[in-house]
């Protein structure tokens, strides 16, 4: 059965959207159509990340959407939100892809970097030209990114890196690397170094990518890890205005807030083909299973929570267009979207039945795709304490 996607609005939540904001939902489902949907399932099946779909997006003005200025859309937060949304519909890993390029290396360089810096890099990134990749995470610290390794030591001019990075997204494709390291101070005990955002092109010597393979995940995205020995950069690389770990958590901000959009995106692209299935499919006196109590209860569950997350996801996109979403807000958006996405995922391959583990239908790739998304840029349980220590005033971590 051959199924094109219908779109997902049971309360007319459309209706709640600015003309320019359907424009560009609208504008990104088209090109995710047309150029995404013919080849993703290619792609998952040969583990390839669909590179030439770089520069088109680049030309789409996905890439650092919300910036202003060097060559950025400057569109709003909700006009972004639903950008991700249709991108994840396609695929986890293209909207994982664009998220690093945006959340991770464009906006910190936007926000922590020198004039020279946003100049030498934002422009070409917005195009794709250059992509980037966001060094935090490490073998061994990944909840608790405050107990990372990576060491940064002033020599002279320049500053020496050392570590390891793991799950790094465009890792072996990134032309720079926003890299996080403890800065080594004389006299002062290593727990108290300072956090610093470095800026490291990957072909200096000693830095090195490899890529993670046997995912089961991801598979149209490229994951890394970045090993640095002795890297030499000069001081000018410094983002001048990161100050702790306050800096790379506020980057994690705005990549979570894309995520609780994008993960919409894929649990409509899995109830809606669970949908159109069940409305085909016959079983028991050549009824279609769509009329079956048990199907019907199935799909009501999935419209109402995917109903919901729009909703939570629309406040906090307009609470941070007004400069009010704060990160517990974000943590929730996050936490239920991605678990109502798995769930809604594993709902509709059980509509489907045996069906539903073929790519000829997109559901498994979803699920799978969002059991890594559950995980990263925070796991459910740290996003449930988040919000557990907004509301007690106590943290239990």
């Amino acid at each position: 059965m051959a199924f094109k996607f219908q779109g997902v609005d049971f309360i007319e939540f459309d209706s709640l959207l600015s003309e320019n904001e359907l424009l560009v939902r609208n504008s990104t489902r088209s090109f995710i159509e047309d150029k995404l949907v013919p080849i993703i399932e290619q792609c998952n099946r040969d583990g390839r990340f669909p590179r030439e779909l770089v520069r088109p997006m680049g030309d789409q003005g996905y890439f650092g959407a919300t910036l202003d200025g060097y060559g950025c859309a400057g569109i709003n937060n909700v006009e972004y939100g639903l950008l991700t949304q249709e991108l994840e519909r396609g695929d986890s890993g293209i909207r994982s892809f664009v998220s690093v390029q945006s959340a991770l290396v464009m906006y910190p360089i936007y926000t922590f970097g020198s004039e020279e810096q946003k100049n030498l890099w934002l422009p070409k990134m917005a195009t794709g030209e250059k992509l980037g990749c966001f060094g935090l995470t490490e073998p061994d610290f990944g909840s608790n990114p405050g107990g990372m390794r990576t060491r940064a030591r002033k020599d002279g001019d320049d500053y020496v890196l050392n570590g390891e990075k793991m799950w790094i997204t465009s890792g072996s494709i990134a032309d720079v690397a926003v890299i996080w390291a403890k800065v080594e101070e004389p006299g002062v005990s290593a727990e108290n170094w300072r956090v610093r955002g470095f800026l490291v092109e990957t072909d200096r010597p000693g830095f090195s990518a490899h890529d993670v393979k046997g995912k089961w995940s991801l598979r149209a995205s490229v994951t890394s890890g970045l090993s640095m020995q002795e890297v030499r950069v000069p001081a000018a690389n410094v983002l001048p205005g990161s100050d702790g770990l306050k800096s790379p958590l506020m980057c994690l901000s705005q990549a979570r807030y894309g995520i609780s959009w994008g993960a919409i995106g894929a649990a409509m692209a899995c109830y809606d083909m669970a949908l159109q299935y069940a409305k085909e499919r016959k079983q028991f006196r050549d009824q279609p299973i769509a009329s079956h109590q048990l199907v019907q209860e199935k799909l009501a569950w999935i419209i109402t929570e995917i109903t919901k997350a729009q909703l939570l996801a629309l406040q906090v996109g307009r609470l941070k267009d007004e400069g009010k979403a704060a990160f517990q807000h974000i943590s929730m958006a996050k936490k239920n979207n991605v678990w109502m996405a798995l769930e809604c995922a594993r709902m509709a391959r059980d509509i489907l039945g045996a069906a539903g583990i073929s790519d000829e239908y997109p559901i498994m790739r979803h699920m799978m795709n969002l059991e890594s998304v559950k995980t990263y840029e925070g796991t459910h349980d740290i996003h449930t304490l988040i919000i557990g220590q907004s509301v007690t005033g106590i943290s239990a971590f």
